[in-house]
């Protein structure tokens, strides 16, 4: 199959927004898919933890180290109702991440993102590059993922990273040899510097890539949250910097908010899936391709070559 654009939705869920019930927060997500729908996107990406949103019917009295458990139960009870909604609008929906047990072999939990696909398959990807705060014994103790998830929406060649997995060129260069159009970015950021890590190497990684990086955070906070009482993020679709794309690797981008004040930003973008393949095939100005640094070492100064 072959396309000139995909058209997708970015939401930077409002966690304050959530609801104070499962069917409060499915009817938020259904009103989200619709917008989506209705605006002509084939895909709607929400942010990294939307799983907070929970935490706003949590049980009186759980401990922070029992809000990992409780929400990978409270995830497995709400994803069969978000299939559902997918097909039913026959669009696609990264539900964000939430935290589930981890796979055979493995102890604990993930940081796992779900892409819920409108055919009715589902991909996965669990989060690789944990933060301090994600491997902290006395709260949220998670374990990483072993493996970055390649798939197809309507043909196009799309890839998954969580948050400060972005941030490694590494898995960048590991990516690069099977040229995703998209990459996805579900985040969740605490303040501006985090915010303009994870969204600055989004932007780095459109140009290594040579691909389109679409990237979210969630912005509130979440009533019954003792872990994130601030979030700060926007929406972005990161391009290469080729002059046919705009030169500057913007394809388009929402400034950060706190949500604080209930904003929630809200992107539509058509990612120029048919220029970039045409970027790649020879068409950009630089490009090396899927370079690799296999066979170079390094010198140090004084040294002899």
């Amino acid at each position: 199959m072959t396309m000139d654009s995909f058209r997708l939705a970015l939401c930077a869920y409002n966690l304050g927004s959530g609801g104070s019930s499962r069917d409060a927060f499915l009817a938020g997500v259904d009103a989200r898919l619709e917008r989506a729908r209705k605006d002509g996107a084939r895909l709607l990406v929400l942010p990294e933890y939307l799983s907070e949103a929970f935490l706003a019917w949590k049980p009186d009295g759980l401990r922070p180290t029992e809000e990992l458990a409780w929400m990978a139960g409270e995830a497995d009870a709400l994803l069969p109702a978000l299939k559902g909604m997918v097909v039913r609008h026959g669009i696609s929906l990264l539900a964000g991440s939430m935290p589930w047990p981890a796979p055979v072999g493995a102890q604990g939990y993930v940081n796992r993102a779900f892409a819920l696909l409108a055919d009715g398959s589902e991909v996965v990807h669990d989060k690789l590059a944990l933060t301090p705060f994600e491997k902290d014994p006395e709260t949220w103790l998670l374990t990483p993922g072993a493996h970055v998830p390649l798939f197809e929406i309507e043909g196009v060649r799309m890839a998954m990273l969580i948050c400060l997995d972005v941030e490694m060129p590494a898995l960048s260069c590991l990516i690069a040899k099977d040229a995703p159009d998209v990459l996805l970015v579900p985040s969740m950021t605490s303040s501006l510097a985090g915010y303009h890590r994870v969204f600055g190497c989004a932007k780095a990684r459109a140009v290594e890539l040579l691909g389109a990086v679409a990237v979210c955070g969630v912005v509130g906070a979440a009533p019954g949250t003792t872990q994130n009482d601030t979030n700060v993020s926007g929406a972005a679709l990161y391009l290469p910097c080729e002059p046919s794309l705009g030169y500057t690797g913007i394809g388009a981008e929402l400034a950060p908010v706190d949500g604080m004040a209930g904003e929630e930003p809200y992107l539509v973008v058509d990612v120029p899936v048919a220029e970039i393949r045409r970027l790649r095939a020879g068409g950009a100005e630089v490009w090396p391709g899927a370079w690799s640094a296999a066979d170079v070492s390094l010198q140090r100064a004084g040294e002899d070559a």
